[in-house]
């Protein structure tokens, strides 16, 4: 595993765009035994609309009928992504809730497949996907090429948000520890008075570190701060 991840790890430092970045990762999965990848990347930046940025190999008409049909609402291996970490194997049971989509899926070459999902402390969710038309992923192959696809779908990952830049909108400053901790409070219900004497400090001084918290979350009012603050995991 050592040499070839140096490889594949060597490639991306060199990489300076995201499709750079991505190509590298593609070049990974083929020499993994797979002939066309994928990677989804859902940005927190709306609980209602959260981003989502999508890099793939697969047949381009592919890609236009998925896009077209808004097959990401009903794909089972989607939405075992963004709740599970654990990797999946493409199969028939996995697409019984969507038939339709699975049948054109491999009418495409997209036959035998396998995924893993990353989350990071931002409160990103990436998966990594990767196809091949023939050659069913059985026991021995998969427990063989283990590490490396686990460390492909992180590297994939790191390797994809160092890029991300403009696609990720305005950035936001780090939260102090007081502001987390007010946040916390505030979170539980209590009023800026109730803080205060939980703290020992002036309702007053409770009040500032909510505002600067807003301020560097780039929301609006104390909801907001914390439904944001939450989802990017900056309340743990």
């Amino acid at each position: 595993m050592g040499s070839w991840t140096q490889e594949v790890f060597m490639r991306l430092t060199q990489a300076s765009s995201l499709e750079a970045a991505f190509e590298q990762i593609d070049i990974g999965a083929r020499e993994l035994g797979f002939e066309c990848c994928a990677y989804g990347l859902r940005l927190p930046s709306s609980f209602t609309r959260p981003k989502t940025l999508i890099f793939s190999s697969y047949p381009r008409s592919w890609r236009k009928r998925y896009a077209e049909a808004g097959y990401v609402g009903v794909d089972p291996s989607v939405a075992h992504g963004v709740r599970s970490l654990h990797p999946l194997v493409w199969n028939d049971a996995l697409f019984r809730s969507a038939p339709q989509m699975w049948d054109e899926a491999r009418s495409f070459g997209l036959r035998v497949g396998w995924a893993q999902s990353c989350f990071d402390a931002q409160g990103r969710v990436g998966m990594l996907s990767l196809s091949r038309s023939c050659d069913r992923l059985g026991k021995t192959e998969l427990l063989a090429h283990d590490p490396q696809l686990r460390w492909l779908v992180n590297t994939a990952h790191l390797a994809i948000t160092a890029h991300l830049g403009e696609h990720e909108g305005p950035g936001i400053e780090p939260l102090t520890r007081r502001q987390a901790e007010v946040l916390r409070w505030t979170a539980d219900g209590k009023t800026s008075e109730e803080i205060a004497q939980i703290l020992s400090i002036t309702a007053r001084t409770v009040n500032f570190h909510i505002a600067n918290a807003i301020a560097n979350l780039r929301v609006n009012n104390r909801n907001s701060a914390i439904a944001r603050s939450s989802r990017l995991g900056l309340l743990n």
